[in-house]
């Protein structure tokens, strides 16, 4: 066990047996919510409603509406998302502190990082649990995609910074987001929507919700489609969200949800560095043989199986992705009485791919299930008004994918098959949390959790040449069990301070998926893979001096055994993942609101987040050489040391231009590292964005209410690296020196441009 007395798990035991009866949550006198000002609220105390559910005063509190103690940033709809053409949830998510957003593969697939925890990873989202209204939509094998996330359906966005565990299990180890959608009763009707924009840009969509008797539904639909910025990097993709609640009586709730999304998109290729500053949106380069300089080409296969190879261009590979997502779940909530509420939920969850991108294709269907089951509860401990919270979770993912090479020409023609692979992922733990009004001015949040993941499955690897095939099998069979205790007290001296302290911890196990690639970038063994585990200290204070100003200020230093890092072989290649054995990360997080004048308002979120190596050997070989190189003391890859969102903003609230509004914004963000040795630095940026916006109420007519909104986007037109894949060192075969940092920055397969300047504008009718 690591973080935990070598009776860890007989404590647990303990605290779980005895939890009905002292179970616990907020405190029954809990301090009022945290600010909200606009955008950006920061919050640590208790209160709260339900997500989603028409759920009658006086029930109890959802665990992680507001937790006392947590690090949390709630990013609201106002200006965020309602007065702007929200094009992905990663400029939304900017609001808050800690927050990192790399370019994901097309479309508006973003990876979202908190305090850098998934910042080295340019695919799938991982060491971050998410959910939606209350419901997981992280995997059982910890991957989340934002593909399926469309920012039009949200009222408001939790981010929950630092180690997570003791209240959302694995995967925890940066944090969590809880998406909240809009309920019925907020919609009160249908809206209708537009924006459109350069690149050929255009979203349409619709929303409905309202609440009858027992009934309240609300229904998002959306059709986004672009011709993107760079060659060959056009998509389309359709979402609906519904959530549903039916309350037949005041003490039973059921909640029904269903997220379905389609994608289709064309992927441009990752250049290199080298290639980023002769040809960054990679334009005029439609075919190899006349691609113009600075063109990103990749080998493929001539016979798609071994051999010799051709250099084919994006377009003449046909890269793409295929994809789509389906999610139903289901919630009971029932009120044992007045002060206990016992839920029920279980969701089924279906990723389907296939994706023919670069060198190799993937093809696979990752059905999964999540089963949750809690107990809320209103006490006294001792004297003290208390609650308490216990779990039960499980989960399982069933994962089948097969990997081809590429072929050249003809579309995504498939090679030789080179990939099979099938794994059985389980998670089951349970958790409880208890928060104590310790005093009118303290209380202390006591947490834990305990899991237990189980991973089996094979790996075939087939290889070809003039001889045949062969094929090469790995196995996996293996168990992780994870404890994880948190500890948290807040203090309001008055009304104006509060001030808190949290020590907690987090897990994340290997993926199947992490498994069974090497670090050759193929199909294969890396089974000896382990848990990454994180201590984190907390310490911050939020102030109100008055109601127009909010200031969060809070210092994280966490420690790390075993860290998941994932990197790039080499071009067109999959990346594998290692274990670092140790590192810190130890930073500041500031979040601000003021409305320092009548209809003016500032927002600022400030993260420094430095990581470094503090034990890792790194060995690396060629042709006869294999030489240790320690990385102790360098920074981690991927993760900026400075990121910065600030912006001013105007809304004329009377006269004859009431709802007229304007903000600027910038965003800022420092370079960071691409590879281990720390020889080659993906360059920093800073971008600016203007946004008008106008809203009315209508009268005379069937419509309620307009909303138009138009927005230039990169202002002064900055060329930067939105996303940058990290990269494997190397040493030479003929001196056994590590090669420099020219080798790193001319290898493809690495870095997308962000968007040049773009004008996209909208407008929703709503009724």
């Amino acid at each position: 066990m690591f973080f935990c007395p070598p009776d860890g798990r007989r404590l647990y035991a303990v605290i779980l047996a005895a939890a009905p009866l002292a179970v616990c949550e907020a405190a029954a006198q809990p301090a009022p919510d945290s600010v909200t000002l606009a955008e950006v609220s920061v919050v640590g105390d208790g209160g709260g409603i339900p997500f989603g559910v028409a759920a009658p005063m006086g029930s109890a509190p959802v665990v992680i509406e507001r937790p006392v103690g947590q690090v949390v940033t709630s990013v609201g709809r106002a200006g965020a998302i309602a007065d702007r053409s929200a094009t992905s949830i990663g400029s939304v998510l900017l609001d808050s502190p800690g927050v990192t957003v790399r370019q994901g593969n097309g479309a508006r697939d973003v990876v979202i990082s908190i305090r850098g925890n998934n910042a080295r990873s340019t695919g799938v989202t991982k060491n971050t649990v998410v959910l939606e209204d209350g419901f997981i939509l992280t995997q059982p094998d910890g991957a989340s995609r934002f593909d399926l996330v469309d920012p039009r359906a949200y009222s408001r966005i939790d981010v929950f910074r630092g180690p997570q565990s003791a209240l959302f299990g694995n995967y925890a180890t940066g944090g969590a987001l809880a998406f909240r959608t809009r309920t019925g009763r907020e919609i009160d009707g249908y809206e209708i929507g537009t924006d459109a924009g350069a690149f050929g840009y255009l979203s349409n969509y619709f929303t409905v919700g309202g609440v009858s008797g027992p009934v309240e539904i609300s229904l998002f639909a959306s059709d986004v489609r672009a011709n993107g910025y760079q060659d060959h990097s056009s998509y389309d993709t359709q979402t609906v969200n519904l959530t549903a609640s039916y309350t037949p009586t005041p003490d039973n709730r059921f909640t029904f949800k269903v997220i379905n999304n389609t994608l289709q998109a064309d992927l441009a290729a990752r250049s290199s560095l080298d290639q980023f500053a002769i040809n960054p949106y990679q334009r005029g380069c439609a075919a190899a043989a006349t691609a113009a300089a600075g063109c990103t080409t990749f080998n493929l296969l001539r016979n798609g199986a071994f051999g010799a190879t051709v250099p084919v261009t994006a377009t003449e590979g046909a890269f793409g992705r295929n994809d789509r997502r389906t999610i139903v779940a289901a919630r009971w909530e029932h009120d044992l009485d007045a002060q206990t509420t016992w839920r029920t939920q279980l969701g089924f969850d279906e990723r389907n791919f296939n994706q023919p991108f670069y060198t190799t294709s993937s093809r696979g269907s990752y059905p999964s299930w999540n089963f949750l089951t809690d107990l809320t509860r209103r006490y006294d401990l001792l004297g003290l008004p208390a609650v308490g919270y216990v779990a039960l979770a499980y989960n399982t993912i069933d994962n089948h994918i097969t990997t081809y090479n590429r072929a050249p020409y003809g579309g995504p023609t498939l090679g030789a098959l080179i990939g099979n692979q099938e794994a059985v992922q389980s998670n089951l733990g349970g958790r409880v949390r208890t928060e104590i009004a310790l005093s009118y001015r303290w209380t202390g949040v006591l947490g834990i959790s305990a899991e237990n993941t189980t991973i089996t499955g094979r790996s075939l690897a087939y290889a070809y040449s003039a001889a045949g095939r062969t094929a090469t099998q790995a196995t996996a069979d293996r168990s992780f069990l994870n404890v994880a205790p948190e500890l948290a007290l807040v203090y309001r001296p008055n009304d104006a301070w509060a001030l808190r302290g949290r020590v907690a911890t987090g897990y994340t196990t290997p993926a199947a998926s992490n498994l069974f690639i090497t670090s050759a970038g193929v199909p294969g063994n890396n089974t000896q893979l382990q848990t990454q585990e994180n201590l984190g200290f907390d310490l911050g204070a939020d102030w109100t001096p008055i109601e127009s100003l909010r200031l969060s200020v809070t210092g994280f230093y966490e420690f790390f055994r075993n860290e998941l890092v994932s990197q790039s072989p080499g071009a067109g290649l999959q990346s594998f993942t290692f274990n670092a054995p140790a590192s810190e990360h130890r930073g500041i997080e500031v979040a601000a609101a003021y409305a320092f004048s009548p209809g003016w308002q500032g927002t600022l979120a400030y993260t420094f987040d430095d990581q470094i190596y503090t034990r890792y050997v790194e060995q690396l070989s060629a042709g006869r050489f294999s030489v240790p190189f320690d990385r102790a003391g360098n920074r981690l890859p991927g993760v900026p040391a400075h990121q910065l969102l600030a912006r001013i903003g105007y809304e004329h609230t009377t006269g004859p231009l009431a709802g007229l509004g304007a903000y600027v914004e910038t965003v800022f963000q420092d370079g960071f590292f691409i590879d281990n040795a720390n020889q080659l630095k993906a360059p920093g940026y800073a971008i600016a964005n203007a946004n008008v916006h106008y809203s009315t109420e209508l009268t005379g007519g069937y419509a309620k209410r307009l909303n138009l909104y138009l927005e230039v986007r990169n202002v002064f037109d900055a060329t930067y690296v939105a996303s940058a894949q990290n990269l494997a060192n190397t040493i030479s075969g003929t001196t056994g020196l590590q090669n420099g940092a020219a080798l790193l920055s001319s290898t493809t397969g690495s870095v997308f441009a962000g968007a040049p300047r773009n004008i996209v504008g909208g407008m929703k009718l709503s009724f």
